[in-house]
Formats: C-alpha cells, sequence, structure tokens
C-alpha cells in the first residue's frame, strides 16, 4: 500500500512510519507541504497519488488556541477540508485524527462515536469542524478519534510529553499541582499507530475512538508514573478551577472503542499497561 503521512515528524506521525515500514511510505513534514496551501497540496497529493493519506497534523496548543482563532481553523478546519476534497476527487482514503476535546464531558460514561459533541475550546470547535468537512466530503475515510496521547517522540512545542514533564519537575525536586477533575484516557502514540495499521486495511470506513482502555485523572496519572519508576515526587491534587488554564477541557473524555469492538479489533492495552511499556521503552524502568 501506497501511504503519505502528513506529520510524519510529530508524535504520532512518527510512530507511524515506523510501523508502516513494510509499505510504500511518503513522509511529510511542515517543511515538506504547507497544509493551507490549497495549490501545493493538490499538487503533491495528484503527483504521488497514494492509496491512502493520513494526516496526523494539526494546531494542538488548545490554550493558544484562544487567542489564535483564525490559525485554528485554518490548520484544524480549512486545511482538512482541502485534504478531504483533493483525496474524494482523486479516490484516495483519508484517514484523519480528532479529539476527545469535542465532546462536553457531561457525561460519566464512556463515549461512543455516535455521542452529540459539545465543544468547549476554540481549539475543539475547529477539531469539530474538520470532522464535519471530513465526513460531507469523502467517500472513503476513517476518521479517528483519541485521547491523551503520548509517545517516544514528544510533541514539539510543548516541551515533549506529560509524562517526560512530570519526571523532569520530579527529579528537580519541585513541587507538582496536578488536575484531579478532569478524567481522561492516557494512550501511547505506539499501539495507536499500530491499531492504525490494522484498521486501513479493513476498508469498514467510517468514525472510530482509538485510545488505550480505561479511565484515570492526570493527578492519577501522575501517581501512577512516580509509583512505576520509583521516583519520590512532591505532588498534589488541584481542580482546573485552581490550576487556571485559559481553555476549557471537558470535566470527563473517555472514549469507548466501540466501533473497534464490533470489528473484533479493540485489544488495546489498558492504560496502566501501556504506561509502563512506554517506561521501559524510554529506560525509565527496568
Amino acid at each position: 500500500m501506497k501511504i503519505m503521512i502528513l506529520g510524519a515528524g510529530g508524535q504520532l506521525g512518527s510512530e507511524l512510519v515506523n510501523i508502516l515500514q513494510d509499505d510504500t511510505l511518503i513522509p511529510l513534514t511542515h517543511m515538506d507541504i504547507e497544509m493551507t496551501d490549497e495549490q501545493q497540496v493538490n499538487s503533491i497529493l495528484s503527483s504521488n497519488m497514494p492509496d491512502v493519506v493520513i494526516n496526523t497534523a494539526a494546531y494542538h496548543r488548545v490554550d493558544d488556541c484562544e487567542d489564535n482563532v483564525e490559525l485554528s481553523f485554518a490548520v484544524n478546519s480549512y486545511a482538512v477540508r482541502t485534504i478531504a476534497r483533493i483525496c474524494n476527487d482523486l479516490g484516495i482514503t483519508f484517514v484523519h485524527f480528532s479529539t476527545d476535546y469535542v465532546f462536553g464531558g457531561e457525561k460519566k460514561t464512556p463515549y461512543v462515536e455516535d455521542d452529540c459533541p459539545n465543544p468547549h475550546s476554540v481549539y475543539a470547535v475547529s477539531k469539530l469542524a474538520g470532522e464535519l468537512f471530513v465526513r460531507n466530503i469523502c467517500s472513503r475515510y476513517y476518521l479517528i478519534r483519541t485521547c491523551g496521547l503520548y509517545g517516544a517522540k514528544g510533541v514539539s512545542g510543548k516541551g515533549g510529553n506529560f509524562i517526560e514533564t512530570m519526571i523532569r519537575l520530579a527529579n528537580g525536586k519541585k513541587p507538582l499541582n496536578v488536575v484531579s477533575d478532569q478524567i481522561v484516557t492516557p494512550t501511547y502514540a505506539k499501539e495507536l499507530a499500530a491499531k492504525v495499521s490494522q484498521l486501513i486495511r479493513t476498508e469498514e470506513y467510517g468514525s472510530y475512538h482509538i485510545t488505550n482502555n480505561g479511565g484515570c485523572s492526570w493527578y492519577e496519572f501522575a501517581r501512577t508514573i512516580f509509583e512505576l519508576t520509583g521516583i519520590d515526587a512532591d505532588i498534589s491534587p488541584i481542580s482546573s478551577s485552581e490550576f487556571g488554564a485559559k481553555a476549557r477541557r471537558p470535566a470527563y473524555s473517555v472514549l469507548e472503542n466501540r466501533n473497534l469492538k464490533l470489528l473484533g479489533l479493540d485489544d488495546m492495552m489498558q492504560w496502566h499497561d501501556a504506561l509502563k511499556e512506554y517506561l521501559i521503552e524510554k529506560g525509565h524502568v527496568r
């Protein structure tokens, strides 16, 4: 299969490049393609004619999105519309990633794919708009929502990922205040990439939630990181209002991999088992 990966240098994109080595890959970073340039996107897709385009690129600095509304929609919505239209015109399957943040967090049980979104931030609204473009333009697409993503590469512009940040701060003997009233599912990018590789070969197009299984607060996640690594951290729980982030996050955004289950493909690890695998990979645990 000939697969083009947009955002190939990022946290998820780099894992996809590793997982898809047996396919014919066209890995593109921001240096190779400007997603908001419709003419360039059309030229690159038309000249390469991949079977599948996987878009992992996004403007995901959630708090910054509140002040950069136009950029948020340019990248997360209108560029996605452009890629979706070109893919559909050329008969290319489009894989696009969205977020648990499209939900409002009012539920107390995991969200399934057809639950009604209720986004609370500019980032979330822009990602939902991108979803709607994909659904309404493409005849062959995989729209994948995930949650609490972390991977070996880390996120440029975010100083790595949550795990590495927690370990670095704890080793620096700094007191840590971690939000305890946002319930999520931390998801290992390596396992997500492997599942995407499986899914795109099924031709079972549509919307999917793909996360590790179970749920925890960010505070519980941090505590588990320190328990597994043996780090003696000075950590305290705080509320979202005390933390004071600019953008509102959902209080509960655990996703159920319902459509994966219907295909018999939901063998994703529990979040704490996936965390342990990551810590071993990074050399934090032996």
